[in-house]
């Protein structure tokens, strides 16, 4: 019983150690797709695309594990919450990955345009804080840590006011035409990624409070 309790945590530790890579494949995704964006860099876009289903393996590998683990061990308590949060917060984490492909796509359908300094600006800024957000929320995981956790709900009202204030900037530009239009969009789209990328980040942070504590937040 003591070998067959052992190896169970063992590759609860190996699930969760897979939790964090995916967090850092998406921490990657978030630097590299907002540099494509910036940069209009065509190559550069292609490949966050194409590195996107090494996010999605990851995550179908570990989701899979997970629910061989749990019916194989039945677990209670805490490892049970461990599983099924670990469920629960890949998807949130691959979610960030899918996200960083529309900004990619975006630079795309951008391209050869040159964003204005102030858009460059509040993006570069955006991505900072996504990626503080991601990072706190995987290293919350990590240390099974809910008081840092809790930290993200405030972390996300910097997030939403950058993003209010690059609405507030391309409202303010003069529109002349359809294509400028389309631009409009394009770039307001792009904000709304790395809004929900925060989210994204704030919600993985209330599964690591239910997985310590076995409580859930309002």
């Amino acid at each position: 019983m003591a070998e067959t309790r052992k190896a169970f945590h063992d590759e609860l530790h190996e699930l969760s150690d897979d939790v964090v890579r995916l967090g850092a494949l998406a921490g990657e995704a978030i630097q590299a797709g907002t540099d494509s964006f910036l940069d209009a860099d065509l190559s550069a876009a292609e490949e966050v695309i194409k590195n996107d289903v090494v996010l999605d393996d990851l995550m179908h590998s570990v989701e899979q594990r997970t629910y061989l683990l749990m019916a194989r061990q039945q677990p209670m308590a805490v490892d049970l919450r461990t599983l099924v949060t670990i469920l629960r917060v890949i998807h949130e984490i691959e979610r960030t990955g899918d996200l960083m492909v529309n900004v990619a796509k975006a630079a795309r359908r951008l391209y050869p345009y040159q964003l204005d300094p102030k858009i460059r600006g509040l993006v570069h800024r955006m991505r900072e804080q996504a990626a503080a957000q991601l990072r706190l929320a995987v290293e919350c995981f990590a240390d099974r840590d809910p008081a840092r956790a809790s930290a993200l709900n405030d972390m996300d009202d910097a997030m939403d006011d950058l993003q209010k204030d690059l609405f507030r900037v391309i409202f303010r530009s003069e529109v002349h035409d359809e294509a400028e239009l389309q631009r409009a969009v394009q770039i307001a789209l792009v904000g709304r990624y790395f809004e929900r990328i925060a989210d994204h980040a704030v919600n993985t942070g209330e599964r690591v409070r239910f997985m310590v504590t076995g409580e859930f937040t309002d």
